[in-house]
């Protein structure tokens, strides 16, 4: 096992007469898998939402697509179910699944009743999924449909920096249009897992699907990236580096005893890049080629038990040059854009949520803008439909707020 490590400047050539320039990096990370090597078990914990709004068909569905999921579980892999309403209780402890229909039979009792405390229900969740940690892949699905009413949503988004400390992966799922995107978002955010939205029940199945077709692909878990700089550069002060695939995330920076600068990723996955994108200032340098910077990936291989592995250093070189032509590259133009995107969005939130009505649809209409040069046109549908209401003096839907925010964060996966 080993990683796929490609750094790639937004221009490869520097003008040798500019004092300061200004360059994006994207890095391209994903693992690779060992044919021989064995499979690593899943640990994978369910932390459901059984309040009283769950009631009919919602929680009729989850327990079908729980009991779906046990089904694609090995019998050496790892399961526990947490509920929550105003309260949580364990379900199903922490085991392997070498007795499936008792499993099922437990997620046949689920019912639906009582409030929302999500709190409560995430810190049972880490707490089962802590002890089938060792030698394991851990990931939990936290779905909810509705605000977190009886619980602390500070507290919530220390429990998923926990976790991720833990090297446990958090997943959120909004269900139905009542759930609160700002916190699910930064539980997943926080705990290095997705955010989707679930519209309709009849969702819920291909969701839970899809993200465990994505946990399977997990290789490498905890993983770090190291960059280091030449002291002619330097990192943006704001909001320097961000991940821009497979959906985009503010990743805060830390720089540790070496000078190098330090951002967790969490899990890599086999055919699947993640891409994080660094934006960094040049100062004048002589002309000829230069290596800037170098990047390396610190992770854990959970298939041998080894933490702490180090990827081979790759040096981020450019060309300085006294007759200067840009070579502009396309691919990071687009992670650009992506990035763009997704801030663009952020602020028309904010300005909706001061009151400015007419900020925010201009925000959305660039945002738009930006999605279509990205040739993201679902997400250009979504975010100028929505600006054209806020224009005609219609109000957002919370439906249309989850999909604003969703399409913010990534592409789309039914786009045209």
């Amino acid at each position: 096992m080993k990683v796929s490590l490609q750094p790639t400047l937004n221009d490869v050539n520097l003008d040798a007469h500019q004092a300061t320039s200004q360059r994006q990096l994207a890095v391209s990370i994903s693992a690779i898998a060992n044919n021989s090597q064995r499979q690593v078990p899943l640990n994978l914990c369910l932390i459901l939402d059984q309040s009283g709004s769950m009631k009919g068909q919602p929680i009729e569905t989850v327990k079908q697509a729980a009991q779906t999921l046990v089904d694609r579980l090995q019998p050496d892999d790892r399961l526990s179910i947490v509920v929550f309403d105003h309260r949580a209780k364990v379900l199903v402890p922490n085991q392997t699944v070498n007795n499936p229909d008792y499993i099922k039979r437990q997620i046949d009792r689920l019912y639906a009743e009582g409030g929302t405390a999500i709190d409560e229900g995430l810190k049972l969740g880490i707490e089962e999924l802590g002890k089938g940690k060792k030698e394991a892949i851990s990931q939990a699905f936290l779905l909810t449909d509705g605000e977190n009413e009886h619980g602390d949503n500070d507290r919530c988004l220390k429990l998923a920096q926990l976790a991720a400390s833990y090297n446990l992966t958090l997943n959120t799922l909004g269900f139905g249009d009542y759930w609160n995107q700002d916190v699910l978002e930064k539980i997943a955010d926080a705990g290095g897992g997705g955010l989707s939205y679930i519209q309709h029940p009849e969702q819920i199945l291909d969701e839970f699907g899809r993200l465990f077709d994505r946990i399977q692909a997990v290789e490498l878990t905890n993983a770090y990236l190291l960059l280091s700089f030449i002291p002619k550069v330097r990192l943006a002060e704001l909001k320097p580096i961000a991940q821009v695939a497979p959906d985009a995330i503010e990743l805060p920076v830390q720089q540790d005893t070496y000078g190098r600068y330090t951002v967790r990723l969490g899990d890599l996955m086999k055919d699947s890049e993640r891409v994080v994108l660094a934006n960094m200032y040049i100062s004048q340098l002589p002309e000829g080629r230069h290596t800037i910077a170098s990047v390396q990936i610190c992770y854990d291989d959970p298939s041998v038990d080894r933490t702490n592995l180090l990827s081979d250093n790759v040096p981020v070189e450019i060309n300085v040059l006294r007759d200067y032509k840009p070579v502009n590259n396309p691919q990071v133009q687009h992670y650009v854009l992506a990035l763009a995107k997704y801030r663009q969005t952020q602020l028309a939130e904010q300005k909706l949520q001061q009151g400015d009505r007419a900020g925010a649809a201009t925000m959305l209409q660039t945002a738009a803008k930006t999605a279509l040069q990205m040739g993201d046109r679902s997400a250009a549908t979504v975010l100028q439909d929505n600006a054209t209401r806020l224009q005609s003096g219609e109000e957002l839907s919370e439906s249309d707020r989850k999909k604003t925010r969703i399409v913010s964060k990534t592409v789309l996966q039914d786009q045209e």
